[in-house]
């Protein structure tokens, strides 16, 4: 059962993503946002139903959104042994036997990127030496924020000359739940100047900013000042990455294209577990944003375990069988 080599658009390399300057804060046009949470609720419900991908081209889209999975590591009993492994089934995620039997054996696949805290950067880049993969350390005092400024910036600071090539900052809610908008862009504009070559990706923990508007006006903010991608969720919320979020999110992202033309990423992050809400999620990007944003450049899926269920649904398409999970371990 080949799966074509253009459906899968595997690549021999990490693309590199493209950068964004940011612009001065433009407090007109964030005053305008407004936001139709029913026809936002809609819409995202019809996503999942309006395009489905079945038999070889569901495998193309499964080893597609394998090549964009940021392979995460944040939990609090994580050893540099977890982390070497982890790196390991980066380089490899696809079991050889699999990708022999779909006929892309040979083909250079690996995950998007390896995201871990920042004491364990050293250990990522060490075990990711070679492979182009990069390495995001979460930073800014994931996942609350709740720690001074100054230490924030030197964590960045820190992640980046550990070898960190793309930082995961999560943003301070009180600045959205208090309106204060000019506090949210000086706080990103300051770890965007602390990043310096590497990738700001800014979580706005999506579920604990109140109101799908929030969510809109944050987006437009991170992205003004500079941010690189912009991320739903930590992980570590009660509510992370939903549909309508990403909804808001993505529109928001469309129209700061228009307004600047900068193009800026996005990455859905926490209880992505199925390969099922992977194909939501590619079909959000492809019908919001277009083919660009189906690219490790420009969309990422933030994901613990997500991988082993992809896995299993390719030994599916080749066998006809659900494997058991053991045969997919992740580390």
């Amino acid at each position: 059962m080949p799966v074509s080599l253009q459906r899968a658009e595997t690549a021999s390399r990490i693309p590199e993503a493209p950068r964004n300057p940011g612009v001065p804060l433009d407090l007109d046009r964030l005053a305008g946002l407004r936001i139709n949470r029913s026809a936002v609720e809609r819409r995202a419900a019809s996503l999942p139903a309006r395009r489905t991908v079945k038999k070889e081209w569901q495998a193309a889209w499964l080893v597609k959104a394998v090549t964009l999975i940021d392979l995460t590591t944040l939990a609090g009993d994580d050893t540099p042994s977890n982390v070497q492994r982890l790196c390991a089934k980066a380089r490899r995620p696809v079991r050889e036997d699999l990708l022999e039997a779909m006929g892309l054996g040979g083909r250079r696949i690996t995950t998007g990127a390896v995201c871990v805290y920042h004491n364990l950067v050293p250990v990522a880049v060490e075990a990711l030496r070679g492979s182009g993969i990069p390495v995001a350390a979460v930073s800014t005092g994931f996942p609350a924020a709740q720690t001074p400024l100054d230490l924030k910036i030197e964590e960045v600071r820190r992640s980046v000359i550990a070898g960190a090539s793309e930082i995961d900052v999560v943003i301070s809610r009180v600045h959205v739940l208090t309106g204060d908008w000019k506090g949210l862009y000086d706080e990103v504009k300051l770890f965007r100047e602390a990043c310096g070559p590497a990738h700001l990706k800014v979580i706005l923990a999506t579920g604990e900013l109140g109101t799908l508007r929030n969510v809109a006006v944050a987006s437009h903010v991170a992205m003004q000042a500079g941010a690189d991608f912009i991320k739903t969720s930590t992980g570590k919320e009660s509510v992370n990455a939903t549909l309508p979020f990403g909804l808001v999110m993505t529109r928001a992202i469309r129209d700061y294209l228009t307004d600047t033309r900068h193009r800026v990423g996005f990455k859905p992050a926490g209880g992505i577990r199925t390969a099922k809400q992977a194909l939501d999620w590619m079909i959000l990007m492809k019908e919001e944003l277009g083919n660009d944003w189906l690219e490790p450049g420009l969309f990422r899926l933030g994901a613990s375990t997500l991988l082993s269920d992809i896995e299993r649904q390719l030994s599916h398409f080749i066998t006809g069988e659900y494997s058991a999970a053991h045969h997919h371990p992740m580390v």
